[in-house]
């Protein structure tokens, strides 16, 4: 527990000026879902919750320069986990865990802790939540391409001259194929829930911009 609690610390240090949707309001969530993964699915639970800490640690560095945050996240992990003093093998799951985690990767976690952090992480891209934090992103992404010039690749529809039309590439191609990417029947359960919501607000989008109203 200790190791968990000087781990939040240190990652709410490190993203406490985080732009985008990378933030820790972000981080917590994951691990909230971790959990309640982890609580039908099984898993070493020490494991999961600190992948799901320090698996966006490294997005301040993809901002400044381009590249894979996960691969950097997996970088700081490790060093933070060793000067704290955990063992190898507990540093190893962890950051194996946090290099699979990616959406736009399509990288298969072989683990069920490495399973249960992409689903988590997948999750909050969708229901009220995952619609806030596109908008956000989209917005912050726009911010730091006129601010710095960093471009982010795997998230071109955010740079389109009509939002409206970044937004519905983006659902097209992430939200509504989440739950065939998912792990787990629990985390497959939560999507569709989620999706629920989802389909409601497209449909109100849709009717509220096509001059019916």
């Amino acid at each position: 527990m200790r190791l968990i609690e000087t781990t939040r610390k240190f990652v709410s240090k490190v993203l406490e000026n985080e732009p985008s949707t990378h933030d820790m309001s972000h981080i917590e969530r994951v691990e909230s879902t971790c959990m309640r993964i982890q609580e039908k699915e099984g898993g070493d639970l020490q494991v999961i919750r600190l992948a799901a800490l320090l698996h966006d640690v490294g997005i301040v560095r993809e901002h400044k320069e381009g590249g894979n945050h996960a691969e950097y996240s997996a970088e700081i992990a490790r060093d933070f986990l060793a000067e704290n003093g955990a063992e190898a093998e507990l540093i190893d799951h962890v950051t194996s865990c946090i290099l699979t985690h990616r959406f736009s990767r399509g990288i298969k976690a072989e683990t069920i802790e490495a399973q249960i952090l992409q689903d988590a992480d997948r999750i909050d891209a969708l229901g009220a939540v995952g619609i806030f934090r596109s908008l956000v992103s989209m917005g912050a992404l726009r911010a730091l391409k006129e601010t710095i010039g960093t471009v982010k690749e795997t998230s071109m529809n955010a740079y389109t001259e009509d939002p409206f039309d970044g937004f519905h590439d983006y659902m097209e191609r992430k939200p509504f194929k989440i739950p065939e990417r998912l792990n787990t029947e629990t985390a497959k359960d939560i999507a569709e829930q989620r999706l629920a919501i989802m389909r409601k607000y497209l449909d109100e989008l849709k009717e509220e911009t096509s001059g019916e109203k």
